[in-house]
């Protein structure tokens, strides 16, 4: 199983940096993800663009068996789009992989049952219409004034049912890199064919329909072609490291398979902040110090 990361800094510099506590602690939660993963995934990728490597590690020293700087591609593009970052990294993989946020730390191998599974996610997740987080009906809308159409899984998804899949993607991933291909390129492409940009422009705030692309459209496209025997992707199936949102939030239930991820407000909160820098400044003092280092000695951490 290979591990992947990816990192566009366009977005972190934007706003999305502004969600941890202190700029030190997303430096250690990348050591420390790297560093636990590593040890039971050593085929470890990193796809970003040149001023993510330059920080990561180029000033960091952070180790991966290979680098790219793919996401200089989206140079250009809204960085709202906080995603499209993650959805190139997985259309590029060959071979069955999993992708990790930065701030998911593995203390133990996954779950055997997960590694020969076609997908791969956190947990289920799921909404109705005017979910405030999920907010798909305002792209329908878009698209419908331009006359514009959303792919055929979205379409098939959303009809004649009032509640709608999606599965949170702090880690995703899988064996069937030909079915995950597909499903990142075709969200991709609703992003940025410009036969879309009219309907888009429509929406001025992109970062909130970011789980839509991204989580919404992943269930979408893996109940469609689970269910058609004309897919070349008949059959395919999501496997999760929790079987729902309250397995996922229990304390116990997680340190039992050795699995952390700091999701949304947990970056900013002072207490987890200070167990970071204990834990970092404990196991790897000489990193931590390079994070101080580079730090000291810029402005931005770029």
């Amino acid at each position: 199983m290979r591990a992947v990361w990816s990192f566009w800094s366009k977005p972190f510099h934007a706003y999305y940096g502004n969600i941890w506590c202190k700029p030190l602690h997303h430096l250690l939660a990348w050591g420390l993800s790297v560093q636990t993963a590593s040890r039971h995934y050593p085929d470890t990728v990193l796809i970003t663009d040149r001023p993510g490597k330059k920080l990561l590690v180029d000033q960091l020293g952070l180790h991966f068996a290979e680098v790219s700087t793919e996401l200089d591609r989206l140079d250009g593009v809204d960085p709202g789009w906080w995603a499209l970052g993650k959805l190139i990294a997985y259309s590029l993989q060959d071979r069955p992989f999993v992708h990790l946020d930065s701030d998911v730390f593995l203390w133990k191998r996954l779950p055997r049952h997960l590694l020969d599974s076609p997908v791969v996610t956190q947990y289920p997740e799921g909404f109705y219409d005017h979910d405030p987080h999920y907010r798909p009906q305002d792209i329908e809308w878009a698209f419908a004034q331009q006359s514009t159409k959303l792919p055929r899984e979205w379409e098939w998804t959303r009809s004649n049912r009032r509640h709608f899949p999606a599965e949170n993607c702090g880690i995703l991933g899988g064996s069937h890199v030909e079915f995950l291909r597909y499903y990142a390129q075709t969200a991709m492409d609703v992003v940025l064919r410009p036969q879309n940009a009219a309907a888009w422009s429509l929406l001025h705030d992109k970062r909130c329909y970011n789980v839509v692309l991204e989580q919404f459209f992943l269930s979408a496209c893996a109940e469609f072609h689970g269910s058609h025997s004309t897919s070349p992707y008949e059959g395919v199936r999501i496997s999760r490291l929790f079987a729902s949102w309250e397995e996922a939030f229990d304390p116990n239930y997680a340190a039992r398979i050795g699995f952390t991820h700091l999701v949304a407000g947990a970056k900013s909160h002072p207490g987890v902040g200070r167990r970071l820098e204990e834990r970092v400044r404990r196991e790897d003092p000489a990193y931590f110090r390079r994070c101080e280092q580079v730090l000291a000695k810029a402005d931005r951490l770029v």
